[in-house]
C-alpha cells in the first residue's frame, strides 16, 4: 500500500440484510487443470479445456443441488492451479457448502488492500546487470510479468512501445488476452503491454460501483501504474511535474514485458477478485507474479499459511511462477508482516540515500527544514513575504466555520480574511483533523489557490507531538514542518515580529519568510533505513500470532520516496489527480524492485526454478548501510533508530549484482512445502489435505528443517539438529569454508566445516544448536560459507532460546 502524506486504504463495503450476505471461496476436491495430467499438456490444448469444463460444470451441480436456486450468485469458477469458485451467499449457506460433499474449504473473503529515477543506479543495475544483459535495450527482454493490482495507465510513456526499439516479437510461453472497455481501446495492448484483463465480479457483489470504478483494465487509482513502471517501465522517461523536471525514470527491467491483471477498484477491493486474477495469470504462463496487494487480516479460522490467498500463491509456485508480495505497512510493530508463507518472497521497504530537502526561511536569517515539492516563493525578485498564523487571520465578524480544522489547519477558505493573507505565507497547524485523519493537505492547497496565499507552512503541533511527513508535489509553494521543536521556533520568531492588543487580537505583522527550493534532490546520508511503516517480524501461524520457524520479511528493497508512473484520474487521492508521475512510499513500492530483479534473473538463468531465484537473492543480501555499519531501522518516533534485525529486513537489502552468481543455492519444491506443513506443531493432516489435497506422507522432523537460505527457529528447547542442502549453481568446482556467528544464548555447529562442490554438485550441512542461556526474545547470528572463486553464501539465524533442557 501506498504512503505518502496521505494514507491510501481500500477497505470491503458490505451491504447489510437480514442475515449479512458475503463473498465466500470454495476450494473442491479434484485436480485443477494445471496438474490433472502427468503428461503436462498445454493448458489451452482440448484435453485441458475439457477438464476445465468438467470443473466448472462440478461447481454449478454442487451449488444447484446444495442451495436453493436463486438464493446465491456464483461469481468465479478457478480451474487453473485451484479448483474451486466464489460465490455471494449467507454465513447459513456457507455452513451448508462445508458438508457438502467435495468440498475442501469455505474461507470468507477478508476483502483486499493496496499494501524511478534514482533506484537502479542506487542497486547498481546500469553498471551491473544491465551491462551483462546488453544494456537498458535488452534487460528484461522475454520475460513476461504479471501485476494483480488496481490496473494500468495505457497512455503512460512507461508503458509506451519505441518505435526506436520496438517490441516485434510475441512471447511463445505467454498466451494472454485484451480485454477492451472505457478508456481502454484494443490499442492498449501494445507489445510491451503484451495482455490486460480485468475482475470486478467480488467488487459488484458487495459493493456499488461508482463512475470511476472503470470496468475495463485502465487504472483510475495510479497504484498498479506505479508498481508497474518501478518493476518494468521504459528506461530513460523523463519525469515531468508541475512543470519541473526531475530526472529519468526507468524499470528494473525495461524491457521485461507487462500483463495486467485488475482486481482492486477505487471503491473497494476483495480477495475474490485477486485470486480469480492469479487464476489467470497462472493459466495465461507469466513469469513473475507480483502482489502488491494483500488481505486486510490474517484469516480467523486456519492457518496463515493455507488460507485460501496463499494456498493460490503455493499452487502458483508449483507451476513455476516466481511470486512476490509486499510484506505491509503496519510497522514497525512486531509480527505486523502479511507475508507468511516461506513459497513465496515477502519484501519489506527502506530508503536510499536520495531526499528532497525544503525549507522555511526567515526574516532574522533562521531557517528551519522540512517536507514539500515545492518552488521557492521568492522567484520574481521579491525574496521575504508577510508571515501570517491562521488563527490570526480569521475573518473578524460574520458567519463561518470555526472548528480547529478551519481556523488553525486552513482548511476552509471562508473563515480566513483575504485582506489578511493575500500574498502571504501563512502558518497552518496541525490539529485535531490532521490526527483524526479527516483533514487533508489538499483542502490546504484549495485555501492557498483560492484565497491567494504566497505559500503554506503546515507545523506541528505541540498538543499532538510530531508527525510523519512524506514530499508531495505541492501546486502552489509549501512546506510540512514535522518537528514540534521546529514549529516553537517558528512560533517564537512570529511572536517577536508581531504586536497584539489587550485582547490579543494582532494590530501589526512585520514576521518575514520564504520558502525555498524544495523540489531538488540532495545525495548522502546514512542508507540504506529500513522504514518505519514496513511490517516486521516475526512470522505467526494464526490469527492468535502463534510464531511460525520461517523468516519474514524475506527481503529488503526501496520502498521509500520512490517516483513511478501514476494516473491522472487519481480518483483516491485529489492531490495527486493530473498528475502523470508520483512520488510515494510503502512495501507496495518496495515489491516491484524485487520483481523486476527477479526478471533480470530469470533471463539469464531461464531453467532456475522460484526457489532458485528466492535463494540467489537471499544469500547475497546485505545486511550493511552505505558506511559499512549494520542496516538501522526507523522507530515509532521521529529520528529514532535501532540496528535491524532479521525480523526488520529479512536477509538484508537486494543485491542485483551479485544475485545473478550467487555460486550456492537452497532449492525447495511443491512436495517439501507439504512436508513443511505437515510438520507443523499440532497440525491435523487431515488439515493439509483439505487444504492442498495431499497426504502427509513425509513430514520433516521439525519444521526448522525446510530447506529454506535462512533459519528461525522459534522456541528452541535443549539442543536442536537441522539440515541444509545446496547446490553449486556456478560453472566450475568450488571450495568453501564454514564458518558462523552464534546467537546468543546458544552455540552453533556445522558439519562439515568446509568442502569442495562441482558444478550442479550438493553438499549436506548439518547444523547443530544447543541453548546456553535462555532468553526471553529472539536473537540473532549468520552462517557465511565463503567460496574459493569469492562467492559469499550467508545464512541469516533468528533463534528464540527458550530452556537449556
Amino acid at each position: 500500500m501506498a504512503r505518502h502524506a496521505l494514507i491510501l486504504v481500500f477497505v470491503i463495503c458490505v451491504a447489510c440484510f437480514a442475515e449479512e450476505r458475503s463473498v465466500y471461496l470454495v476450494l473442491m476436491e479434484g485436480e485443477p487443470v494445471a496438474f490433472h495430467d502427468p503428461r503436462k499438456l498445454e493448458l489451452n490444448s482440448e484435453i485441458s479445456q475439457a477438464h476445465a469444463k468438467r470443473l466448472l460444470d462440478s461447481h454449478d451441480q454442487l451449488l444447484q443441488t446444495t442451495l436453493e436456486i436463486g438464493s446465491y450468485r456464483k461469481l468465479y469458477s478457478f480451474k487453473h492451479i485451484v479448483n474451486g469458485f466464489a460465490v455471494h451467499i449467507t454465513p447459513s449457506q456457507a455452513e451448508k457448502l462445508k458438508g457438502a460433499p467435495g468440498v475442501k474449504m469455505v474461507e470468507r473473503d477478508r476483502g483486499a488492500k493496496l499494501m524511478t529515477t534514482y533506484t537502479p543506479q542506487f542497486l547498481g543495475l546500469p553498471q551491473g546487470v544491465w551491462t551483462q544483459e546488453g544494456g537498458d535495450k535488452n534487460a528484461g527482454e522475454g520475460i513476461v510479468i504479471g501485476f494483480v493490482d488496481t490496473g494500468i495507465n495505457p497512455l503512460h510513456p512507461s508503458f509506451a512501445n519505441d518505435p526506436l526499439n520496438p517490441f516485434t516479437s510475441n512471447v511463445s510461453h505467454f498466451s494472454g488476452a485484451c480485454e477492451t472497455g472505457p478508456r481502454f481501446p484494443p490499442s492498449s495492448c501494445n507489445g510491451k503491454i503484451v495482455s490486460a484483463r480485468f475482475f470486478s465480479a467480488g467488487a459488484q457483489a458487495v459493493a456499488t460501483l461508482t463512475p470511476m470504478d472503470f470496468l475495463s483494465p485502465v487504472d483510475a487509482v495510479g497504484h498498479g501504474s506505479h508498481v508497474a513502471s518501478t518493476a518494468a517501465g521504459n528506461a530513460g522517461v523523463p519525469v515531468v511535474t508541475n512543470g519541473f523536471y526531475y530526472g529519468q525514470a526507468s524499470g528494473m527491467a525495461p524491457r521485461a514485458r507487462i500483463a495486467v491483471y485488475k482486481a482492486v477498484y477505487p471503491t473497494v477491493g476483495t480477495m475474490t477478485d485477486v485470486v480469480a486474477a492469479m487464476d489467470q495469470a497462472i493459466m495465461d504462463g507469466v513469469d513473475i507474479l507480483t502482489l502488491s496487494v494483500g488481505p486486510d487480516e490474517p484469516p480467523e479460522d486456519t492457518l496463515t499459511f493455507l488460507s485460501v490467498f496463499d494456498v493460490f500463491m503455493l499452487f502458483a509456485q508449483r507451476a513455476g511462477v516466481f511470486v512476490v508480495q509486499a510484506a505491509g505497512n503496519n510497522g514497525p510493530a512486531l509480527s505486523t508482516v502479511v507475508s507468511y508463507s516461506p513459497w513465496a518472497v515477502g519484501v519489506a521497504a527502506c530508503s536510499t540515500d536520495r531526499n528532497f530537502p525544503g525549507s522555511l526561511l526567515f526574516g532574522n536569517g533562521q531557517k528551519v527544514g522540512g517536507e514539500g515539492l515545492s518552488a521557492p516563493t521568492f522567484r520574481g525578485g521579491l525574496f521575504l513575504h508577510k508571515l501570517v498564523l491562521a488563527q490570526d487571520a480569521v475573518k473578524a465578524n460574520g458567519t463561518f466555520p470555526r472548528s480547529p480544522q478551519c481556523i488553525e489547519e486552513c482548511q476552509c477558505p471562508e473563515s480566513l480574511d483575504p485582506n489578511v493573507v493575500l500574498g502571504s505565507i501563512v502558518i497552518c497547524t496541525f490539529s485535531a483533523g490532521f490526527y483524526n485523519d479527516t483533514s487533508t493537505i489538499t483542502s490546504i492547497i484549495n485555501t492557498a489557490r483560492a484565497l491567494g496565499f504566497k505559500g503554506f507552512a503546515l507545523v506541528a503541533n505541540p498538543n499532538y507531538g510530531d508527525f510523519i511527513a512524506e514530499p508531495v508535489a505541492f501546486s502552489v509553494s509549501g512546506i510540512m514542518i514535522p518537528k514540534v521543536a521546529d514549529a516553537q521556533i517558528i512560533s517564537h520568531y512570529y511572536e517577536q515580529q508581531i504586536h497584539r492588543d489587550k485582547r490579543g487580537f494582532v494590530t501589526d505583522i512585520r514576521a518575514r519568510a520564504a520558502i525555498g527550493e524544495g523540489r531538488v534532490a540532495a545525495f548522502g546520508g546514512r542508507a540504506p533505513l529500513v522504514s518505519r511503516f514496513s511490517s516486521r517480524g516475526p512470522d505467526f501461524i494464526d490469527i492468535n500470532k502463534n510464531l511460525a520457524d520461517v523468516l519474514k520479511p524475506d527481503i529488503l528493497a526501496p520502498g521509500h520516496q520512490i517516483w513511478a508512473a501514476w494516473s491522472p484520474i487519481s480518483a483516491l487521492d485529489p492531490l495527486l489527480t493530473g498528475y502523470n508521475f508520483a512520488l510515494l512510499s510503502g512495501t507496495s513500492m518496495a515489491t516491484p524492485h524485487v520483481v523486476g530483479i527477479a526478471a533480470l534473473i530469470k533471463q539469464l538463468n531461464p531453467l532456475w526454478t522460484p526457489s532458485t531465484i528466492s535463494s540467489a537473492l537471499s544469500t547475497t543480501a546485505t545486511k550493511y548501510d552505505n558506511y559499512g555499519e549494520l542496516v538501522l531501522a526507523e522507530g515509532y518516533d521521529i529520528n529514532s533508530f535501532y540496528p535491524s534485525t532479521h525480523f526488520d529486513l529479512g536477509a538484508g537489502l537486494v543485491n542485483p549484482i551479485h544475485a545473478i552468481d550467487p555460486g550456492l543455492v537452497f532449492t525447495s519444491e511443491f512436495e517439501d512445502y507439504i512436508s513443511f506443513l505437515c510438520s507443523l506443531p499440532n497440525i491435523n493432516p487431515t488439515t493439509i489435505k483439505i487444504a492442498t489435497g495431499q497426504q502427509c506422507n513425509q513430514p520433516l522432523s521439525h519444521p526448522a528443517n525446510l530447506n529454506l537460505p535462512s533459519v528461525t527457529i522459534s522456541a528452541l528447547r535443549g539442543s536442536l539438529k537441522v539440515q541444509r542442502s545446496v547446490k553449486n549453481v556456478g560453472s566450475k568446482p568450488e571450495t568453501y569454508l564454514c564458518s558462523v556467528i552464534s546467537p546468543n544464548g546458544t552455540i552453533v555447529n556445522l558439519s562439515p566445516t568446509w568442502f569442495a562442490i562441482a558444478p550442479q554438485g550438493t553438499q549436506n550441512i548439518d547444523i547443530q544448536f544447543r541453548v546456553t542461556q535462555a532468553r526471553d526474545v529472539f536473537s540473532f547470528g549468520e552462517i557465511v560459507l565463503t567460496g574459493s572463486l569469492n562467492h559469499i553464501v550467508r545464512i541469516p539465524l533468528s533463534i528464540l532460546p527458550v530452556s537449556v533442557s
